[in-house]
């Protein structure tokens, strides 16, 4: 059964997931760096994967942060884990759980792209870290 959900509606709801998980700072950065040439794509992670996927009951937001770091390390996308370890500390990740999910990358990955993820995150929560004090 189609869902009568707008576009607009289901943007505006991309752009309050973005915010709730990875800061108003850094989504209004991202925005206001969009381009002619980059604005279709903005839009379209802004639309589907925020506002479509994760604003879904069937994960809550934690388990969906671990997963998108098992995947962005498995794809090698280190800027992108930087962003994400950041948005799953948000969601409530822990240190320790965000470890777990590395070395669990490891075996299935392999064990370079889970070393590069390990100096990202460490790094990444080193600055979360210094933030805060």
């Amino acid at each position: 059964m189609p869902d009568e959900t707008t576009h607009q509606q289901t943007y505006d709801d991309g752009i309050a997931m973005r915010k709730a998980v990875l800061g108003a700072a850094h989504v209004e950065k991202s925005l206001s760096n969009v381009t002619d040439f980059s604005r279709p794509i903005q839009e379209l992670v802004t639309e589907y994967c925020w506002g479509t996927v994760w604003t879904r009951d069937g994960l809550d937001k934690r388990t969906r942060s671990l997963l998108n770091l098992a995947m962005l390390t498995a794809m090698n996308r280190n800027h992108e884990l930087a962003v994400h370890v950041k948005g799953a500390v948000t969601n409530g990740c822990t240190e320790q759980e965000i470890q777990e999910v590395l070395l669990q990358a490891a075996v299935y990955v392999g064990v370079p792209a889970a070393l590069e993820s390990f100096r990202v995150a460490e790094g990444t929560l080193a600055e979360l870290s210094a933030a805060i004090r």
